[in-house]
């Protein structure tokens, strides 16, 4: 009887020093993504780069987590619909091209969030070059942006990114 109490009281030890670590690796991980996305708080083309190489990093660090793939691709998007005909611009929408995908294949995803990347993604093409990448990408925009609303109707980035590109095609047509 006495070893199966030590044996419970070792197992419960050891299940709450996993959880402990598990947690303080996930607050680890917040903290150092806060830290890197506070620099976007002067929203330059510099800070930019900065904040996406630091979230490479946490990324590298934590790569079973979904947040820092998708803070990634989200800071690269918001870097290139801003600086469409940068130098790092192709470079960096490949490399989110490739973390989108990877997120979209975890099971802890947000369907949502994927699908509002991929039409982040397919709108910021249409940005780099409207004549040639308009018509390509026009419905690749549309259906991401409703599958994001379909799999989550709270979804305010979907909503916001829908309505702006909405905006935007209202505008070009006139």
């Amino acid at each position: 009887m006495t070893s199966l109490i030590s044996k419970k009281g070792i197992l419960a030890t050891v299940l709450f020093l996993m959880v402990s670590l598990f947690c303080g690796h996930a607050q680890d991980m917040r903290e150092l993504m806060g830290q890197s996305l506070s620099r976007l708080q002067q929203p330059t083309p510099e800070a930019f780069l900065t904040c996406i190489a630091e979230l490479k990093r946490i990324d590298a660090m934590f790569p079973d987590q979904t947040a820092p793939k998708y803070q990634l691709a989200l800071q690269s998007l918001n870097y290139a619909v801003t600086n469409p005909h940068a130098e790092q611009t192709e470079g960096l929408l490949s490399e989110t091209e490739q973390t989108i995908e990877a997120l979209s294949q975890m099971p802890a995803a947000d369907l949502s969030d994927v699908y509002t990347l991929r039409g982040f993604l397919y709108m910021t093409r249409i940005v780099q070059d409207p004549a040639r990448n308009g018509q390509r990408y026009y419905l690749d925009v549309i259906q991401n942006y409703e599958k994001a609303l379909k799999a989550n109707p709270d979804n305010t980035l979907a909503q916001q990114l829908q309505e702006k590109f909405n905006e935007g095609m209202t505008q070009a047509m006139r």
